[in-house]
C-alpha cells in the first residue's frame, strides 16, 4: 500500500494501524535524544537535594520523570502522525515493524 492510499483509507476508516508502544518508545526517545537530556537534569534535582533543597530538588526530578512517562505514553500518536505525514517515515515504520496495516 502506497503511502497515498494509506493516508486517503486512514482518513476514511477503511484500515486499521497497529503501533508498537515500545518500539515507538524507543524510537521517539532517540529522536529526541531523550537520555541525555533526562539525566542532567535528574542530576540538578538530585544535587539540589543534596544542597538543602529538598523539595525543590523532588520536583525537578519528579518532573524529569515525567517528562519521561508522557514522551512514552504519547509516542504511539507521535508515530502514526508522523507516518500519516511523511512518506518517508510511513515506509520506514512500515519495514522496520513499528506500524502494521489491518483492513
Amino acid at each position: 500500500m502506497t503511502h497515498a492510499e494509506f493516508a486517503a483509507a486512514w482518513r476514511a476508516l477503511r484500515v486499521r494501524v497497529e503501533v508498537d508502544r515500545d518500539a515507538a518508545a524507543r524510537a521517539l526517545s532517540a529522536r529526541l535524544m531523550l537520555p541525555f537530556f533526562l539525566l542532567p537534569v535528574m542530576g540538578v534535582g538530585i544535587a539540589l537535594a543534596l544542597v538543602g533543597r529538598t523539595f525543590i530538588g523532588a520536583a525537578v526530578f519528579l518532573a524529569a520523570l515525567a517528562l519521561r512517562f508522557a514522551v512514552r505514553r504519547s509516542a504511539g500518536g507521535f508515530v502514526l502522525q508522523r507516518a500519516l505525514a511523511d512518506e518517508r517515515f510511513y515506509a520506514e515504520a512500515l519495514a522496520s515493524g513499528l506500524i502494521r496495516i489491518s483492513t
